[in-house]
């Protein structure tokens, strides 16, 4: 029981760090950058003015998508790694596949 608990106070420690551990990720040569926690909140969008065009918001509409995306696999990643140092490695059902939702 104890060793649960123990447990328990890691996985809480390890998820609160998570709100500080920040990815990032670009697309369009960094025309757009995103911004996410280990949480998979995101932070900030950053984009770069001579990628706004009026004639082709599509375009950007695509590149934020693809940085957003991109930045949620990075914070999984990182999430998932972060996991792994309580859990050491073992494979344990329910944890394997920890979902922080945004």
């Amino acid at each position: 029981m104890k060793q649960a608990q123990e447990f328990q106070k890691k996985m809480k420690k390890i998820q609160d760090e998570l709100k500080d551990k920040t990815v990032e990720a670009s697309s369009g040569g960094g025309m757009v950058t995103v911004t996410a926690n280990g949480q998979q909140e995101i932070l900030s969008i950053k984009i770069e003015p001579e990628v706004v065009n009026p004639d082709d918001v599509e375009m950007l509409e695509d590149l934020i998508l693809a940085a957003v995306n991109e930045a949620k696999k990075k914070a999984e990643e990182l999430a998932k790694n972060e996991m792994k140092k309580v859990t050491g490695g073992l494979n344990i059902p329910g944890l394997g596949d920890i979902n922080i939702p945004m």
